[in-house]
């Protein structure tokens, strides 16, 4: 298939996200994966994926500084839907290279090595899950941030060189929620304790409310369009 952004928006029109999913995974076989980090959005896509068998690689990012809780979830949806979930993580000699030179928590120092830390912890091993593959998944939604407002649910990935797709993008996070009990979605349970966007242990705390989604990521950092480089927006 002629994987253009503007023939992924045809095939795709008017469709829900299950037909949309089912649809790519046709289109691209064996070369369409999905990213979870186990979040809300994440976890009903999973859902979609192994509760109707779709031909769809899954993967996470195992950084080596993630939550208990979200090894508790990550665990839980295994034991459920009895699909592998892949892990990649950083390479050995890289980390053991920050670490002993900076310190474990050089993050906090300076904007340049917390995206060092990014950059070896997700960034690299992206691209490794990514390799070979024409369409990426992702849990993205238009209302996650200001910037997210304006990708549209299909984007082409210079950097990864395939298409993205956002089978939530149009949907509320009361959406998210209302499926996630519907169909009874194992999901992170510090979203109950105000843990809206959940990464890295030592660069997510709770928001307030009425404070913005991402405020709680790298909240030592200039509040402007904050990413770690997974994605540009």
């Amino acid at each position: 298939m002629n994987g253009s952004v503007e023939n992924i928006q045809q095939l795709l029109a008017g469709v829900d996200p299950v037909k949309a999913l089912t649809l790519l995974s046709e289109a691209f076989p064996g070369k369409i994966i999905f990213s979870t980090s186990f979040g809300w959005e994440d976890q009903v896509i999973t859902h979609m994926i192994f509760s109707n068998n779709l031909p769809i690689k899954v993967f996470t990012l195992e950084t080596g500084r993630l939550f208990p809780e979200t090894y508790y979830v990550w665990n839980r949806t295994m034991e459920m839907y009895g699909h592998p979930i892949n892990a990649y993580y950083p390479k050995t000699d890289a980390v053991e290279q920050m670490v002993s030179t900076k310190g474990p928590n050089s993050f906090y120092e300076s904007v340049e090595n917390r995206k060092e830390c990014c950059g070896i912890r997700k960034i690299e091993p992206l691209k490794r899950a990514l390799a070979g593959n024409d369409c990426w998944i992702t849990g993205i939604r238009a209302e996650q941030s200001e910037n997210r407002q304006f990708m549209g649910d299909a984007e082409w990935d210079d950097q990864n060189n395939l298409v993205k797709f956002h089978p939530l993008y149009n949907w509320t996070l009361d959406d998210v929620k209302d499926y996630i009990k519907l169909h009874n979605v194992p999901y992170n349970p510090l979203h109950d304790r105000g843990f809206p966007s959940i990464g890295c242990a030592p660069c997510t705390r709770a928001v307030r409310e009425g404070e913005d989604f991402r405020s709680g990521r790298w909240w030592w950092e200039d509040q402007s369009k904050k990413e770690c480089g997974l994605h540009s927006a």
